[in-house]
């Protein structure tokens, strides 16, 4: 955990509050990697990334009194930050920046090509990403790389079912050509 939410957290004088940070706690290291990539691949450029993530757990620990601890915390928190990576992009100067690659590319097998390969994809399907439009982008990330289902979606964009369909439809298929496209450039 950062030293800065840590000391968020921690800074806390209620001793009721003892709970909430433990439960905070065990959000952030069961979801801090899910959220690091939900938020890179909405878009949010490398050198802000941090930034963004302690944005989502703190707006994650005003809210967490109204989280309905029955249901599955990984979809609330894929919603926390696509209003993050939503508000980051306004905010932002018009700047075209490449996606760089995860921290951690090697698969473990100690095999440099592998990694290479690995590395290519990745940047792949940044670049590809980064090619479709905002909404259809958000859409796409959400449900083929989040798993929220799109009633979810739905609810979290507040956008009509029939409409998110319709971009995830568009958003597979101009995936799939940006993809094919790199993939000829490499040949």
């Amino acid at each position: 955990m950062s030293e800065a939410l840590h000391h968020t957290i921690v800074a806390d004088p209620d001793p009721d509050a003892k709970e909430v940070r433990s439960e905070l706690r065990a959000l952030y290291r069961d979801h801090a990697r899910d959220v690091w990539y939900t938020l890179r691949r909405l878009g949010v450029p490398e050198r802000d990334l941090e930034d963004a993530m302690h944005e989502v757990f703190l707006v994650a620990w005003r809210r967490l009194d109204g989280f309905d601890r029955s249901r599955p915390a990984r979809p609330w928190l894929c919603g926390i930050a696509w209003r993050v990576a939503a508000a980051w992009r306004r905010k932002a100067r018009v700047h075209y920046e490449a996606i760089g690659l995860p921290d951690q590319v090697a698969d473990g097998s100690g095999d440099a090509a592998t990694a290479l390969d690995r590395a290519t994809a990745i940047r792949a399907v940044h670049a590809a990403l980064s090619a479709l439009p905002e909404a259809q982008r958000d859409v796409f990330v959400l449900h083929e790389l989040d798993g929220l289902s799109m009633p979810e979606i739905s609810a979290l964009v507040e956008a009509p079912l029939n409409t998110l369909y319709s971009r995830l439809r568009l958003a597979r298929a101009r995936f799939a050509d940006e993809v094919r496209s790199r993939e000829e450039e490499l040949r």
